[in-house]
């Protein structure tokens, strides 16, 4: 027996923030970032549109990106003390991630963060609260998953935490929000969104239901990314509906190394962080010719390569080409192509082969490793982030 989990309801549409008219409950705490839904209009919408349905509101404001294991207590304090029976995120991953790990310690404030961080173990939420999420990036698509990311920055580390229990009650994607993307971030959030569609494919997770959420996504992504980049605001909201299917694809399906990496030397890097989505990107293409060693991934990696129309003879071919694809797709929005030109050499050689059997030993204990279609060990983790620093070929 398998399961398939997505919110109970999926409020979509522009205006669709308007739903919150019609929640019912007592009280409401608000989990916000650092400023940009308050400068734009929205979080004044969602308290508004939270008190006219008669509930009292509480903000927990300045998420910071990244969220840490610091802010998360804190505001599981403020939920402690305020008692919300709604939790409402509205912003990017980050506050939203961040809200969903409250929660475990809203609900069970004697939890050690430990424990929370081991897959599928948490005990039953909704004791005390249920939750709405509403992003305002087109990437993430936590408001529809089972995952929340949270870092310890003592270690350098960020712990996906995962728990079907995580998954919200309800999302609300309103285009209208993602409209106030930036294009950095509208490039990085576009890649993640499509990282998790094609990690979620040829997982070796993936089942009947996830398969086509994940290549409708790849899909509309294909389709318009870099029109949505480009300031195309029709393509920025077909990319939120687009980041939204892929998430409810890999919450199911679960991911890969792309996404382990990426966790991994998010936060380690001495001169600034690899944001996520640009890791993604960078890393998505060689492991694609890592996993494309595993005939059955081989495949499917074709099939893609047939979705997206282009030519190719033999299924190596369509590997080669979904590559280029993909990379041509980062260099027309403005992400390199390897870690040594992240931002102007942030990632300074030296230290990166100094820390990289580190890197690699916590990439092998991601969770998101154990549904990769190949197994790597520990020579190999480090073998393919140097083909990610260097931009060389995986021939192993």
């Amino acid at each position: 027996m398998a399961r398939f989990t997505i919110p109970r309801d999926v409020y979509y549409g522009k205006n669709a923030l308007d739903e919150l008219k019609n929640i019912k409950g007592k009280k409401a705490i608000v989990v916000v970032g650092g400023g940009s839904m308050k400068r734009a209009g929205f979080l004044d919408k969602v308290v508004n549109n939270l008190q006219e349905a008669g509930l009292e509101t509480l903000l927990f404001e300045n998420v910071e990106p990244d969220p840490s294991i610091t802010t998360v207590m804190a505001g599981a304090k403020a939920m402690r003390e305020f008692e919300p029976d709604w939790i409402v995120a509205i912003g990017g991953g980050s506050p939203i991630d961040a809200a969903k790990a409250m929660w475990i310690f809203y609900e069970y404030p004697e939890t050690k963060f430990e424990d929370a961080a081991v897959p599928f173990n948490l005990p039953t939420l909704r004791t005390k609260a249920r939750f709405i999420a509403i992003p305002s990036t087109s990437g993430t698509a936590t408001e529809v998953t089972a995952f929340s990311v949270i870092t310890d920055y003592e270690k350098g580390i960020k712990y996906p935490l995962a728990d079907f229990n995580l998954t919200p009650d309800i999302a609300i994607i309103d285009p209208l929000i993602a409209e106030t993307m930036p294009p950095k971030l509208t490039a990085h959030t576009g890649m993640d969104a499509l990282t998790h569609a094609v990690e979620a494919y040829v997982s070796t997770a993936n089942c009947v239901f996830s398969n086509p959420l994940a290549m409708k996504a790849i899909d509309i992504i294909n389709d318009n990314l870099e029109k949505s980049y480009n300031g195309d605001m029709n393509a920025r909201e077909q990319m939120h509906y687009a980041q939204c299917l892929a998430g409810m694809a890999f919450s199911n399906a679960l991911l890969g190394i792309v996404h382990s990496m990426a966790h991994k030397t998010g936060a380690v890097f001495k001169n600034g962080h690899i944001v996520h989505g640009a890791a993604n990107a960078m890393y998505l293409p060689y492991v694609i010719q890592y996993n494309a060693k595993d005939p059955v991934a081989a495949k499917r990696y074709a099939n893609i390569a047939h979705l997206l129309r282009l030519e190719y003879a033999t299924t190596e071919e369509a590997v080669e080409k979904l590559c280029e694809k993909i990379q041509s797709l980062s260099t027309s929005i403005n992400i390199p192509l390897r870690i040594a030109d992240y931002e102007n050499g942030m990632v300074p050689e030296d230290e990166f082969l100094e820390k990289l059997p580190e890197i690699a030993k916590n990439a092998l204990l991601d969770a998101c490793t154990f549904s990769n279609p190949r197994k790597p060990n520990q020579e190999e983790m480090e073998k393919l982030l140097k083909c990610c620093y260097y931009g060389t070929k995986v021939d192993f």
